[in-house]
């Protein structure tokens, strides 16, 4: 019987998966060595095209986006884990090793610390009542916060305990657009771009500084293993750009958007070659301002509600980024049913599709894996 497709309130996290934690001296880094390497050639087949379809398992664990993202050992063994039940999965893009969960990376440059509620995932604290507060703020390089310098050691504890040859991405740093909110009270920062776009602009260009030296720093460290779009996307070691969150753009007015915030979020991608855009929640009618993002590689989007309540429509979608050589990372959480009747209006044959599918089980996975390449080769 079909499963109405509706957002389960009762849980935790709609997109994870249960795993058991591994530790690194059970985990075989060959074997996962080998399963990477089976699927990177259909990886860069796919970025190299023009269209094409590729399906990613993603293995989400819950614990690692809440109170054990603070644990770089407990973070690492729920990864492991993660990657060790993910090969049971039948697909064609890899898992990969995230450092650092947690949202406020950058803010900690301007001195936002985390506040720690028991089983929750952490919150920031002390965001700034004006932007004038934080333009006189007088703000640290990422790297020399607390939390710059754990997600660095966390980096070098995670290439150590495997040798460097599991894929990696970067932590979740978020858009300029979404880092200024986490430092500027968000109702003070969204009138200032009416009444003082000049000082904003500023806040923003200190930001987009920010985040390039600390991802620099980053690749330097992860070297070969790293994988792109990084956080929240299927990535792979022959895929390219920076993946950021930038959900609270459709808060802005297009021509705001462009002038403020888009800027920022291109320069920050640049860095890194190209861009992946994300936004939480149905930003179908944003659609054609996304995709005048310089350097655009992919975007994310959620599908069925049972990922988000407010999920996208798919025709939307399916028409914009035909033919358009942009990849579509969509998120489906939901039975075979859902999946298929979702793929079937989604697929165009000049689309570069990435089905993004939270199976419970290996066997439906398969299932829907090979349905999947069915309805796309039609």
């Amino acid at each position: 019987m079909k499963k109405d497709d509706k957002f389960e309130t009762g849980l935790a996290d709609s997109q994870a998966t249960p795993v058991e934690s591994m530790k690194p001296d059970q985990f075989d880094i060959a074997a996962y060595e080998d399963y990477e390497q089976q699927l990177l050639e259909r990886c860069s087949d796919f970025w190299q095209s023009d269209s094409g379809i590729l399906v990613y398992r993603r293995m989400r664990v819950a614990e690692v986006f809440s109170f054990d993202s603070r644990d770089m050992r407990k973070s690492l063994e729920w990864q492991l884990g993660a990657l060790t039940q993910s090969v049971k999965y039948k697909a064609d893009v890899p898992n990969f090793l995230e450092p650092w969960y947690g949202i406020g990376t950058i803010a900690s440059a301007f001195g936002k610390d985390y506040a720690w509620h028991p089983g929750q995932a952490p919150a920031i604290t002390g965001k700034f009542s004006t932007l004038k507060e934080a333009l006189e703020y007088d703000y640290s390089p990422v790297h020399q916060t607390p939390i710059g310098k754990h997600t660095l050691e966390m980096i070098e504890y995670f290439l150590d305990k495997t040798g460097g040859r599991i894929p990696m991405s970067f932590c979740d740093m978020q858009s300029p657009l979404n880092i200024a909110e986490n430092i500027v009270d968000i109702n003070s920062l969204m009138t200032d771009f009416l009444l003082d776009p000049d000082s904003l602009k500023q806040l923003f260009a200190i930001i987009t500084e920010l985040m390039i030296d600390f991802n620099r720093r980053q690749k330097e460290l992860i070297g070969n293993a790293l994988v792109s779009p990084g956080h929240g996307f299927a990535s792979a070691r022959s895929f390219e750009g920076l993946g950021m969150s930038d959900d609270i753009f459709i808060m802005l007015s297009d021509d705001l958007y462009q002038d403020i915030a888009m800027p920022c979020f291109e320069r920050t991608a640049s860095a890194l070659g190209s861009a992946a855009f994300h936004s939480c929640g149905n930003w179908s009618h944003k659609i054609d301002l996304v995709k005048k993002i310089k350097g655009l590689k992919m975007i994310d989007a959620a599908f069925s509600k049972a990922t988000d309540p407010d999920a996208n429509p798919v025709e939307p979608f399916a028409t914009a980024f035909d033919n358009s050589g942009i990849v579509v990372n969509a998120r489906i959480v939901g039975l075979h049913d859902t999946v298929e009747e979702k793929v079937k209006k989604l697929w165009r044959p000049g689309m570069k599709l990435i089905l993004v599918t939270y199976c419970k089980t290996p066997a439906e996975q398969e299932q829907i894996y090979n349905r999947i390449h069915e309805i796309c080769k039609s």
